[in-house]
């Protein structure tokens, strides 16, 4: 039977120009985590310390242990890498073994008999990338670091929310597997659903040491067992499973996972044994075109869904670091705002299998984009041999995860081609394409055809339309934010919104932490550098004094206006986008997550704290949404049902004034179908008029509001309320109007959490907000951190 043994301990890092003593190292791991846990380096997550660190990148690297010689009781013994970052030179005991430039690869080196002194090498990220640069010749990128050239995590590299800390090391597990006679290679399982029964069909390859052994397969599904041979160095297997129960995303049905498990034979001895589970679903990507344009609809199992989606960026920059007990908490928050959609966006990394497997238990629908983004790729070799050899290797080793229902080719490279004035820099120069819309479509069909392949985010599905039409496939929108308001969003309905965003500021107690000492100031030295956008505190500002009186030199009223506005401007997209499905179908937040403390577009910040945009998202994506909307210049209201059951209620309409009169109301029905949106008119009389009214909109318990002018127009009174206290919550009891209500929590301690975000209250109503790791509550120290909208000054 193969044996395993993982090599994790006794390893040395070394700089080869440094006559300085070795450091341990840890692997899985990278240099940077090394030098940190030997105190050669600041924390660069803190302060301006990245700046500090920048040289780790620019050096060679080499980590060092000893491989035990001697019998190991099999016919072959191999090295296997399942991740070296990223160009590395491998020798055992000063003989070469092989030389890597892939990120996303695993590597495989055979090992019989031999031993003693192993070392791995890494060059300078950048070196390797500029000797490529120099064979391909220059292409044009939106960041001036050449991340283009090498198949390493792009944003490594910096983007405009990450910092500058170009990695090295053996990031993932290394181990040492023994075998004899023959080994499983690779196990393609294609997993179909076909009239009811669930079907998984095992294409097997193996290698061997002996060619003329005979080799069987034995393959299970829960009760079903099959057996099948090998010819040479393959075989199938087919397992059906009648009455299959079948893999839902969340919000649609259960996430029913079944265990396959293949045995290699030879005889009845067993030789290598492949293990995972797999889920029974259909997935199709409707593309179709109609009235409206060309369509980008996910139909999972039949059923045509609205993706309530966010983008994913790698966790930490440093991705070692990104535990199964990390990527579940991160993944679990996802979930519980409501979320059924992941992207895996092109700048980062394809993700361990702990993210997968999380997503498969969560019914998180993963969108998986193949790494590249934001700029031009060169086709010639050393890249192009690269770039199949880990799409075929990724696409395999992803299949099994039912949680996958989308491959897509790059993050905004073909929109860059035509937009960002690359074509006539490139004259005539390969910049991927030929990987977009060639090598990965065949690798996906060849490999993989139980799922879609798009070419890239956005595309509108071919070059006759602009790649970025908001009519035609996927749209990024970033006009709004970059150059407009966020009300902008509500001039057209894409068919699907892959990317769109705004920016805040991280939590305060993030905050602290990562500015120790520093007195916090919008424009303070610690948070200009954590500010990674181009002119972000300009369009932050621009973006805030379009709806609210700008504070001058309070930071702390700052930071909850920036934070609100963040929430605000989300919420315009989503709930104008669906409130028009099914032409538009899905949205997709830039961003879920952070790779450090930063100012950014991220619902959860660096240090895993949950902004109220996270919080907005939980309204934003639930099954049900009340939004009221302005369409042909009168308001209406939209009842959005995505629960799989009618929706009927009586909604109460009220238009208001700011000092809580009652000026008008009336009660209507409200019927939505299942998995539909209901429209209700608003009635004439009820429309408000003036900065001093606004109409709010009530039904089983969702409310929605809508105030005609920006807030800096509206004459909010001076806000009034009770605080009272106990274990485990804070209520808040309105005596006037009071808008956006916020518990900063964490204000009261760094470990203390809230469960909601902004509530706006009615006079006489009252809100109980969960407090979590409050030791000593007191009814002052809450008031002092609750924030809300007040006269403009």
């Amino acid at each position: 039977m193969l044996e395993a043994t993982p090599l994790t301990d006794g390893w040395i890092l070394r700089h080869p120009d440094s006559a300085a003593e070795a450091l341990s190292a840890v692997v899985p791991g990278c240099v940077h985590t090394d030098l940190l846990a030997a105190g050669l380096i600041p924390d660069p997550f803190l302060g301006r310390n990245e700046t500090e660190v920048a040289w780790v990148g620019r050096r060679e690297w080499t980590y060092e242990t000893e491989l035990p010689a001697g019998p190991s009781g099999h016919e072959q013994t191999d090295l296997v890498f399942d991740g070296l970052d990223t160009a590395a030179e491998i020798r055992l005991d000063g003989r070469l073994l092989g030389r890597t430039r892939n990120m996303h690869r695993s590597y495989r080196f055979d090992v019989t008999g031999a031993g003693g002194p192993l070392s791995v090498r890494f060059a300078s990220a950048y070196a390797e990338a500029e000797a490529v640069r120099g064979r391909t010749g220059e292409r044009p990128a939106a960041y001036a670091e050449p991340y283009q050239y090498l198949r390493k995590m792009a944003c490594s590299f910096g983007w405009d929310w990450g910092p500058t800390l170009v990695t090295a090391g053996i990031w993932r597990p290394v181990r040492l597997e023994r075998w004899s006679t023959a080994r499983l290679a690779r196990v393609r399982p294609l997993v179909t659903v076909r009239g009811g029964t669930g079907v998984v069909e095992l294409h097997v390859e193996v290698e061997r040491t002996r060619v003329e052994a005979a080799l069987t397969l034995q393959a299970r599904v829960g009760d079903v067992r099959v057996r099948g041979e090998v010819t040479g160095t393959r075989g199938v297997v087919r397992l059906e499973v009648p009455d299959a129960a079948l893999w839902w995303p969340r919000g649609y049905g259960e996430q029913a996972l079944y265990e396959v498990e293949l045995t290699l034979l030879h005889g009845s001895a067993p030789l290598d044994v492949w293990r995972r589970r797999v889920g029974f679903r259909t997935v199709v990507l409707d593309t179709s075109a109609d009235a409206h344009g060309t369509g980008f609809t996910l139909v999972v199992n039949g059923e045509r869904l609205f993706a309530r989606g966010v983008n994913w960026i790698p966790d930490d920059v440093f991705p070692s670091r990104t535990t199964r007990e990390r990527y579940r908490r991160r993944l679990r928050q996802a979930a519980g705002a409501g979320v059924d959609l992941v992207r895996v966006w092109g700048g980062g990394i394809y993700e361990s299998e702990d993210f997968y497997d999380a997503c498969d238990e969560l019914g998180l629908m993963v969108w998986q984009d193949f790494p590249f983004a934001c700029a031009a790729y060169p086709e010639e070799q050393p890249l192009r041999g690269e770039v199949e050899a880990e799409a075929r290797e990724n696409v395999v080793r992803l299949m099994p995860h039912p949680s996958l229902v989308l491959w897509n080719g790059n993050n905004e490279n073909l929109w860059g081609f035509r937009d960002w004035g690359w074509e006539g820099r490139l004259a005539g120069d390969s910049w991927g394409e030929g990987y977009y819309l060639g090598v990965l479509p065949r690798v996906v069909a060849e490999s993989d055809p139980t799922r879609p392949y798009t070419g890239g985010s956005p595309w509108s599905g071919s070059w006759a339309h602009h790649p970025n039409d908001p009519a035609h496939g996927t749209h990024h929108s970033w006009e709004v934010w970059n150059r407009r308001d966020y009300a902008e969003y509500r001039s057209e309905v894409p068919r699907f919104v892959a990317e769109f965003g705004w920016q805040a500021p991280p939590a305060y107690a993030t905050l602290r932490r990562a500015l120790p000492g520093e007195e916090l100031a919008v424009d303070s030295p610690g948070m200009l550098h954590h500010q990674k956008a181009e002119d972000g505190n300009g369009k932050l500002e621009r973006g805030l004094a379009r709806h609210f009186a700008v504070p001058e030199g309070d930071f702390d009223r700052w930071h909850y206006l920036t934070q609100v506005n963040q929430a605000r401007a989300v919420a315009a997209g989503i709930e104008h986008w669906r409130s028009h499905w099914p032409v538009c179908a899905g949205t997709v937040v830039w961003q879920l997550n952070d790779c450090w403390p930063v100012t950014s577009w991220s619902a959860i910040d660096g240090d895993g704290r949950e902004k109220p945009l996270y919080h907005e998202l939980r309204r934003l994506y639930a099954d049900r949404l009340l939004t009221l909307q302005v369409r042909d210049g009168e308001p209406v209201l939209a009842a959005v049902n995505q629960s799989a059951r009618p929706w009927t209620a009586v909604v109460e309409l009220r238009r208001m004034s700011v000092e809580g009169e009652v000026l008008g109301s009336s009660r209507a029905e409200l019927a939505a179908g299942a998995r539909e949106v209901g429209v209700v008119r608003v009635p004439a009389e009820l429309a408000p008029a003036g900065a001093k009214e606004f109409l709010v909109a009530d039904a089983d318990g969702l409310r929605a509001l809508h105030f005609p002018v920006a807030d800096r127009e509206v004459p909010y009174p001076s806000p009034d309320f009770e605080v009272a206290v106990a274990p485990g919550s804070v209520t808040v009891t309105a005596r006037t109007l009071v808008r956006d209500l916020l518990l900063q929590a964490d204000r009261l301690g760094p470990e203390v959490r809230a469960d909601r975000g902004l509530v706006t209250l009615l006079p006489g109503e009252r809100v109980t907000i969960g407090v979590e790791g409050w030791e000593t509550p007191d009814a002052d120290a809450a008031r002092a951190v609750l924030y809300c909208l007040e006269p403009a000054r």
